[in-house]
């Protein structure tokens, strides 16, 4: 069987755990709408590594499209916007 190595972007973010307030990483990836989490930026790449190749198969199972991230086509930046100095930030 031949395979084909896809590549898709993820973002980590220090996050809380719901319900128990643990300090966890979410992991996502925008292009597939995907997140997962994990105890530590290593485990939180694992576990979405592992929900990525579990939606793949599926999409392939069921004769969908795959899509695929092309990085070398993004732009990634920040911008800043105005907001009411009264309000609470996180």
């Amino acid at each position: 069987m031949q395979t084909k190595i896809l590549q898709y972007r993820i973002i980590i973010t220090p996050d809380r755990q719901t319900g128990t307030d643990k300090e966890v990483y979410t992991a996502f990836c925008p292009l597939l709408g995907i997140a997962d989490d994990g105890d530590t930026i290593e485990e939180a790449l694992q576990n979405i590594k592992g929900a990525i190749e579990e939606y793949v198969e599926v999409l392939a199972e069921d004769g969908e499209v795959i899509q695929i991230d092309h990085p070398e086509r993004d732009i990634v930046t920040t911008t800043q916007i105005q907001a009411p100095s009264n309000l609470q930030y996180a």
